[in-house]
């Protein structure tokens, strides 16, 4: 292992590569409450705790990298956001379901959490239903989302009873129809619509604009396009010679529309509402506030046409958490009320009955319950322009365990969660923690300061890492996947256990074909 320098060889203090928002720590212990859940804090050796237990002692029972999940904070989390969105919505005379959204971090035991918090379930593969399934929940209370599903997926799905399917194509509707008829069963549909509401968030996961492969669009179609003019074969209010001159341009269904007429009038086919999602790591309430008027006057104008009033709307979720100080996540309840006086209102001005809603939080309930544990490796300066340096902290995990910062820009904050040393005394240093993959864009946390007596063999954590971390974890450059271990409090004391256990080399030749060292075609020859 290579040396750590010096600590009278940094370049301490304030940097000018900081960005703006970034302050300088003026006290290691200090757990920022925005980012850091309550179960976690620190001990009177400053060691980091997660329900009691010492970072420390975790590493030492089950290595690093580590993924550490608190039961605590995800079961308080996910109460919170039901209990907050059930007590908004019964104040405007309608009720809720909501729905983890499973994608961000699922297994057996996760699924039994939220069917104990009073939660269904969410689920974007087959895999995930499979999990679901296998975790005991009631598959009534489970949905099976997807923009390719297979004709496989569908059919577990209506062989198992799954509450609903949100179909996301034209094409789907009539698989679904299909496999339905074939089954001899009724399948219960959610029309996934895109509601063309910007989203102030990453482009890849902004899911409300026009331009993506989710769902469809509440836009008029364009008579110039041929796919929507054999569309309008059924509608008898516009003509196809209105159609090739362009004359009914303005009397085009949406393609959401077209879908709503194929699905109602499919015999194996039950129409249960509308389901919309604006995009993930949101902030604001404009958009989804925005997104409730748009998709609830599509519903208004559903009911004018076709005579059906829907029932159900799925207004997704997407809800920000806090990554590092500048974020500003918003409160459940704030969440919840926002959205219910827009519901509210929007269903007052079109003489529209409140439907029952559903609500798909994912990253906010599970997102702030994990972190990651790593060890620190090297330590080198580098410098960047004249007179000023950064310091590259690497760790023994990366984009194999956290692949978000280099797939869209995701920022972290980190603390050292344990020191060889004791404390953390040193001059805040300006640093960049990196992993130890092949890839110069393996960063765990692009900007942050840290102790300048941080040395070799030191626990770092980096927080809010149960979204979207094990769930996109890889073996790149052989890398065996961590273990993830849920911490509880039971009778006062903090116990640990193993929920997903890290694998191995073995692991991963068992999966390959591979010749004994003494064939004649082996390596071994």
């Amino acid at each position: 292992m290579v040396e750590p320098q010096q600590e009278d060889t940094w370049q301490t203090g304030p940097s000018t590569l900081a960005p703006s928002w970034l302050s300088v720590p003026s006290d290691w212990q200090e757990l920022d409450r925005k980012i850091w859940p309550d179960a976690f804090g620190r001990g009177t050796n400053g060691q980091l705790t997660v329900c009691g237990i010492s970072m420390a002692k975790l590493a030492e029972t089950y290595g690093t990298p580590l993924y550490v999940i608190s039961e605590d904070t995800f079961r308080d989390r996910a109460r919170g956001f039901r209990e907050a969105f059930e007590s908004a919505f019964s104040r405007v005379g309608t009720e809720v379901s909501v729905y983890f959204a499973g994608k961000s971090f699922l297994t057996p035991e996760v699924v039994r959490w939220v069917r104990e918090e009073g939660l269904n379930l969410d689920t974007a593969s087959g895999g995930e239903m499979a999990c679901g399934l296998r975790g005991g929940m009631d598959p009534a209370r489970m949905a099976l989302h997807g923009n390719n599903k297979s004709a496989a997926e569908i059919t577990r799905a209506l062989d198992a009873g799954v509450g609903r399917i949100v179909v996301d194509s034209l094409p789907e509707i009539e698989l679904v129809g299909r496999l339905a008829r074939t089954l001899g069963v009724t399948a219960p549909v959610m029309l996934r619509v895109t509601p063309g509401v910007h989203a102030e968030t990453h482009d890849f996961i902004a899911t409300a604009h026009e331009d993506q492969k989710f769902g469809m669009s509440l836009a008029p179609a364009r008579a110039t396009d041929a796919q929507a003019a054999d569309a309008l074969a059924d509608d008898s209010s516009v003509s196809t010679q209105d159609v090739a001159d362009g004359s009914a341009a303005a009397e085009l269904p949406s393609a959401a529309m077209r879908a709503v007429s194929a699905c109602v009038a499919h015999p194996n086919i039950d129409l249960q509402g509308i389901h919309c999602h604006i995009g993930s790591q949101i902030f604001a309430a404009e958009g989804f506030a925005q997104a409730a008027e748009r998709v609830l006057t599509f519903m208004a104008e559903v009911r004018e046409k076709f005579g059906v009033q829907l029932p159900q709307l799925d207004l997704g979720g997407g809800y920000g958490i806090a990554y590092t100080e500048a974020d500003t996540p918003r409160p459940a309840q704030e969440i919840a009320d926002a959205l219910a006086q827009a519901v509210q209102g929007t269903c007052r001005r079109l003489d529209f009955p409140v439907p029952h809603l559903s609500f798909e939080p994912g990253r906010a309930i599970v997102g702030p319950a994990g972190i990651t544990l790593y060890t620190v490796g090297t330590l080198k300066a580098v410098t960047v322009e004249p007179g000023q340096a950064r310091r590259y902290v690497s760790v023994d995990g990366g984009m194999s365990d956290n692949p978000r910062p280099v797939l869209y820009g995701a920022d972290y904050s980190v603390v050292v969660a344990d020191a060889k040393g004791g404390l953390s005394t040193g001059d805040p240093v300006f640093s960049r923690v990196v992993g130890k993959h092949c890839e110069s864009g393996d960063i765990v946390v692009n900007t942050t300061y840290l102790p300048s007596d941080l040395t070799a063999g030191d626990l770092l954590a980096v927080p809010a890492t149960g979204a979207y971390c094990w769930a996109l974890s890889n073996n790149y450059n052989w890398l065996p996947r961590p273990t993830v271990v849920a911490v509880r409090t039971v009778d006062g004391e903090g116990q640990s256990r193993v929920i997903v256990r890290g694998e191995t080399e073995d692991d991963l030749f068992a999966r390959m074909s591979v010749e004994p060292a003494d064939s004649p075609d082996g390596p071994g020859s």
